[in-house]
């Protein structure tokens, strides 16, 4: 269990590698996709998913990370869709090779998809800041238009992360003893577990039915109970995503 000390360095530490979110630029082309799953149905769904919203060509489909980093090698995508879990380590291959591109070939943004909220995934996954990464559950994939949102977000440099791992560890009682997040009160961690989803104030006001006024006095309250400094506004919402998924560190 993590100490209430650990747990202020740990987050500050992830406060001080949160990358804002840039401008969305104009693109006069498709979004070029690597798509990477062992299973050859999920690659195809995933493949007819993306396809079919437009807007995105899929360059390769792979069947392991070694297949998938010489694909990027040879096609230079945009975005890598990636499961987590598949060959050659069999484990955590899909964040392997995210930290691989976040190191080598950072202008390459990250989909990664996990059949299981694994919280321990998604720190990892954004431990080096959150530009151009997203963390998502297969299911969404039914959901064509979140995962070519989840798309289109990492390819201009945003990040998000799916709502479900945030409730997980919102709920999760050890966490709330000796986090922060149990000051946040429920409309708040509702409002954070929307700003990690992507979007934006006015969007979220709609969701939840708030002019977008009460959104801004709520985030606001957020970043002053995580600790966070006054820095620009894209860059703490970064932040407090990263600040909650470190507490979730095993």
């Amino acid at each position: 269990m993590p100490q209430p000390g650990g747990w202020l360095s740990s987050a500050s530490a992830t406060l001080r590698r949160a990358i804002a979110v840039p401008p969305v630029p104009t693109r006069p082309s498709p979004i070029r996709v690597a798509v990477a799953d062992d299973s050859f149905l999920m690659r195809d769904a995933v493949t007819q998913v993306l396809e079919r919203h437009g807007g995105v060509e899929v360059v390769a489909a792979c069947a392991d990370g070694e297949s998938l980093l010489a694909a990027v090698e040879r096609e230079r995508p945009d975005v890598v869709v990636t499961d987590v879990r598949m060959p050659p380590s069999g484990d955590d291959e899909g964040i392997r090779i995210a930290q691989r591109l976040h190191d080598r070939q950072p202008e390459i943004g990250v989909v990664v998809l996990s059949q299981y909220a694994e919280p321990r995934y998604g720190t990892a996954l954004l431990a080096h800041g959150g530009e151009g990464r997203a963390y998502l559950l297969k299911d969404r994939v039914a959901d064509g238009d979140e995962l070519h949102f989840a798309v289109e977000i990492v390819a201009r440099g945003g990040s998000m992360v799916d709502p479900a791992i945030l409730r997980l560890l919102l709920d999760t009682e050890q966490q709330r003893h000796v986090s922060p997040l149990h000051d946040l009160t429920a409309r708040e961690r509702e409002v954070l577990a929307a700003m990690a989803s992507g979007k934006s104030n006015a969007a979220i006001a709609g969701d939840l039915v708030l002019t977008k006024r009460a959104v801004e006095k709520h985030v606001v309250a957020i970043f002053h109970k995580l600790g966070l400094p006054d820095e620009e506004q894209v860059s703490r919402r970064v932040a407090a995503v990263l600040v909650f998924l470190a507490d979730g560190r095993e």
